[in-house]
């Protein structure tokens, strides 16, 4: 796996939760994929409006759910029609295809770049022949190339995984506890984030990270690397994994060595994870948003910046420059309320 899927997830809350109940369309059709509420005057029908939409390729459950939630979203909007590509893993290939979505004169361009670095070009050039441009998840080197970035909270992803731990295991009266950590590419900036905001928050309560593993994002490194931390450990209390695409084999590699003597902890929010944490039959009891519902928010925004809208509920006439998504915790007593959230991996 290479960066095809890894700036991941989040949940929009808080004061940007004013995106989701102020941008979108009338009563949404059901689906399983989340969609942003219509509310106010801005779930009214407007002018029409062109997006242009350019993502990887969706070879990853995360990455073809934020194709999937942003076709969605746009289907809610009678004023809205969407100009897809292809998703594409070539750079120079997705960099055409934007080029292609410039030329034809699209209203909005929604962009969620392979590279961030590699596509900061292409975006200054829609910028440049005044097109806005929604910059999703994986940030583009200069603000000059978009106007709104909206994107996940890698530290503090890390900083929440850690805090659920920290306070179950004290709940348990565990006082020094063996913590492992599955992480995903370490030579990646989110990794990194996330990696910084799970040891700053154990530090908080006191407590050290432990064993730890890096994987590749995908079941069967996950499976590999986190049977081979538990082998080194024959202790271990609790456990927190990057990614729930690659805690499919996490889980696998638990279940294979029969091991029960410690809870574990997801990241980015998958349905098959929510679902075990509702059971609450197996290792899982909680995991981390970092979710493609913000797919279905750049849509959205978009919409409002191609009919020169602001957010509803909010004072400001423009909408933000940018928005940062929150990484809520998911637990068995709260999992019913995340599960439209949860995508397929």
């Amino acid at each position: 796996m290479t960066e095809t899927s890894l700036a991941r997830r989040g949940f929009l809350l808080g004061a940007a939760g004013a995106v989701l109940t102020g941008c979108t369309s009338n009563e949404p059709p059901a689906a399983t994929n989340a969609a942003a509420a219509g509310a106010g005057a801005n779930a009214q029908p407007g002018p029409p409006v062109t997006i242009g939409f350019s993502a990887p390729a969706a070879d990853h459950g995360w990455m073809a759910a934020m194709t999937v939630n942003a076709k969605a979203q746009a289907a809610r909007f009678s004023d809205v029609k969407l100009n897809a590509t292809e998703g594409t893993n070539d750079v120079n290939q997705q960099i055409a295809q934007v080029e292609s979505l410039i030329n034809a004169k699209v209203g909005v361009l929604v962009i969620l770049p392979f590279d961030g670095k590699a596509l900061t070009q292409a975006g200054r050039q829609a910028m440049d022949a005044g097109i806005p441009v929604i910059n999703v998840d994986r940030v583009f080197d200069t603000p000059l190339a978009y106007r709104t970035w909206i994107g996940g909270d890698n530290y503090r992803m890390g900083v929440n995984a850690g805090d659920y731990i920290g306070a179950e295991l004290k709940r348990r009266g565990i006082t020094n506890p063996v913590i492992g950590e599955v992480a995903g590419i370490d030579a990646l900036p989110l990794t990194q984030e996330r990696s910084k905001g799970f040891r700053d928050s154990l530090q908080r309560h006191g407590f050290t990270v432990g064993p730890r593993v890096s994987a590749q994002f995908t079941p069967e490194s996950g499976e590999q690397q986190t049977a081979n931390l538990l082998q080194s450990a024959s202790t271990l209390h609790a456990l927190w994994n990057h990614d729930d695409d690659q805690g499919v084999g996490v889980v696998a590699a638990i279940q294979n060595a029969n091991r029960k003597d410690f809870f574990m902890v997801g990241g980015a929010g998958s349905k098959n994870m929510m679902n075990q944490i509702k059971s609450d039959s197996g290792p899982v009891k909680a995991t981390v948003l970092y979710s493609p519902s913000m797919a279905s928010s750049a849509i959205a925004l978009a919409r409002l910046l191609g009919q020169r809208k602001g957010v509803g509920d909010l004072a400001e006439h423009e909408i933000p420059a940018e928005i940062t998504t929150y990484s809520a915790v998911v637990t068995k007593e709260n999992v019913d309320s995340y599960l439209d959230v949860g995508f397929d991996s």
